[in-house]
């Protein structure tokens, strides 16, 4: 049994540093033995099949595998469909009432422990927001990911320290569930 899955890679092709062509990607997925390989724009998203069930081994071997390739390091996250569909499922803002620029899903590669942003006060990033989802963020940003003050402070070293973390638009998100669905 295969399953389908999304690798969400952390960047690349970003002001022309670490330039990852996703033609070879997917060639790169290939090479890994995974099967109905398709990539989502210039930013690092593919989707694919694979038998193997362990998404925290895909990523390990693809981030790997694109060292080998690249000579660089690229954090990489791997997460099925279903995964994916519950966390768009489990939105705390209005997702369909909002523009994709204004609600972004931050996956991190483990479980998000509350008490890396104590030292946040939500207070003061009025009207912006955010909530903590299940190994995910989710950032309400009005203004955009951009001109957001608090996505600046989400990603402050004391917030991110020893996770993989990458952000991606509501209008991602939602692409990505549905390039996965079986």
């Amino acid at each position: 049994m295969t399953t389908k899955y999304a690798a969400l890679l952390r960047g690349i092709n970003v002001s022309g540093h670490k330039r990852v062509p996703m033609a070879e990607l997917r060639t790169v997925l290939g090479e890994l033995g995974h099967t109905d390989i398709a990539t989502h724009l210039q930013s690092g998203n593919a989707v694919f099949r694979s038998t193997d069930e362990d998404e925290n081994a895909l990523a390990a071997a693809l981030e790997e595998a694109l060292h080998e390739r690249f000579g660089f390091s690229v954090g990489c996250i791997v997460r099925s469909h279903a995964y994916l569909a519950a966390v768009a499922d489990a939105c705390p803002y209005p997702a369909a009432e909002l523009e994709g620029k204004q609600l972004h899903v931050t996956y991190v590669d483990r479980p998000v422990d509350a008490g890396r942003f104590a030292g946040l006060d939500p207070q003061a990033y009025l009207p912006e927001a955010f909530e903590i989802g299940d190994r995910c963020l989710y950032l309400y940003a009005p203004d955009g990911l951009g001109r957001s003050k608090l996505a600046e402070a989400l990603a402050r070293p004391r917030q991110t320290e020893g996770l993989t973390a990458t952000t991606r638009n509501w209008n991602t998100v939602a692409k990505l569930v549905e390039m996965t669905r079986v």
